[in-house]
């Protein structure tokens, strides 16, 4: 086990009705706010007047900027931060998934920053101070609700990058599951997609003696796929919906990976193929997550022998370890497929033409991952495997 430091100050309020103690929470840092949500559904289940009614009640004064879409983009948050400037605001009230949640981080870092906020996301510069932001969750999936983490698409230059910095971090969290039960099947699906990749970006390392945190994030994935296929026969069930939601928080709130890090180039891979299609991102890590698995899995049998046994309770072929990891990837992949998502980039209107520079891109800063170490010709022999 590798030394570490955890931290982790976002508080989470969690359970039926929490958003309505929003103004109480916003208040506690300020009397003005930004609201920052994605396309409108706040307002068609009624979520928006709730929030708007809480925070009236403590005399909080709101400016609001909407239109957050799927891989957020730049040109929104520039807007965001000169949205803040202009009017003083000093605090961001992000409501919506990890598309709002990113990119309301990426309007609070840059607030106060002289250059183009940008440059944290080019790696030319970190971020080292953000005002404040809290968070009422309505989508669970990319765990940014308690993340020092920010992904964004700069879409004149067709690229999708993060970042991650302490300052990020959201003051607080709300959590009602509630409020995912107008979730479309496929956004439920693509969410539990993305909570099962960060746990697997944590649990596939080289890192020795973890063996704790190895049952912990087998825990998480285990929950991960039972809560999301009882989805698909019960939308309302508050159980599952608390689960998954939890799972997706937990998955991505750092406790996962003390001691032992992560490898992220599947994370890396897909950011190419959403900057490139516009496809959700839960969507392109079901692709991309069984075509990496396959390559890479011989530089350490073991651990996917345990992957396959514990998470799918596949019995060990102790005569032939691969046909084991096999049928563990594609049990994963049959998940997918059950939830309705793709595994092949062949399912999706995808140009393969286009891989020799999305490989290229993914490592521009050099090779991606830690599990294995890969450079542009495995990158791209892997966007092969997926198509």
């Amino acid at each position: 086990m590798n030394n570490f430091i955890f931290k982790n100050g976002t508080k989470v309020i969690f359970g039926k009705s929490t958003e309505e103690l929003v103004g109480i929470e916003v208040k506690k840092y300020t009397d003005k706010v930004l609201l920052h949500y994605g396309g409108g559904s706040i307002k068609r289940t009624g979520l928006y007047d709730t929030i708007i009614k809480s925070l009236d009640e403590h005399n909080i004064e709101v400016f609001e900027l909407g239109g957050v879409k799927p891989n957020p983009r730049l040109t929104l948050v520039q807007e965001g931060i000169d949205l803040c400037r202009s009017k003083n605001i000093d605090f961001i009230l992000a409501v919506g998934g990890g598309s709002v949640i990113d990119s309301a981080k990426a309007i609070g870092v840059g607030v106060n920053y002289e250059g183009n906020v940008w440059d944290f996301y080019d790696y030319k510069t970190s971020p080292e101070k953000s005002i404040n932001l809290g968070v009422i969750l309505t989508i669970p999936a990319a765990g940014s609700e308690t993340s020092p983490s920010s992904v964004i698409t700069n879409e004149k230059e067709r690229l999708k990058r993060g970042v991650t910095a302490d300052c990020m971090r959201p003051e607080f969290a709300i959590l009602n599951p509630e409020l995912t039960y107008t979730l479309p099947d496929y956004q439920t699906a693509c969410g539990a997609a993305d909570m099962l990749a960060h746990v697997m970006e944590r649990y596939f390392v080289q890192t020795e003696d973890v063996r704790f945190t190895d049952r912990l994030c087998e825990a998480t994935m285990k929950t991960i796929i039972e809560q999301a296929e009882k989805l698909i026969y019960d939308t309302e069930s508050y159980a599952a919906r608390s689960e998954l939601m939890w799972c997706g928080t937990v998955a991505h709130n750092d406790i996962l990976d003390t001691g032992r890090g992560g490898d992220w180039a599947s994370h890396s891979m897909e950011h190419e193929i959403s900057a490139m299609n516009d496809i959700a991102h839960g969507a392109g890590l079901a692709i991309v997550f069984p075509a990496w698995m396959k390559y890479v899995y011989r530089e350490n049998k073991g651990k996917f022998l345990q992957f396959t046994t514990r998470v799918f309770n596949i019995d060990q072929n102790f005569d032939d370890p691969d046909e084991t990891i096999l049928k563990g990837i594609k049990a994963l992949e049959t998940f997918f497929t059950n939830i309705g998502l793709p595994t092949r980039l062949s399912d999706i209107e995808f140009d393969e033409s286009l891989i020799p520079e999305m490989a290229q891109k993914a490592t521009l800063n050099g090779p991606i991952g830690s599990f294995k170490s890969l450079l542009k010709d495995d990158v791209e022999k892997i966007y092969n495997l997926a198509l």
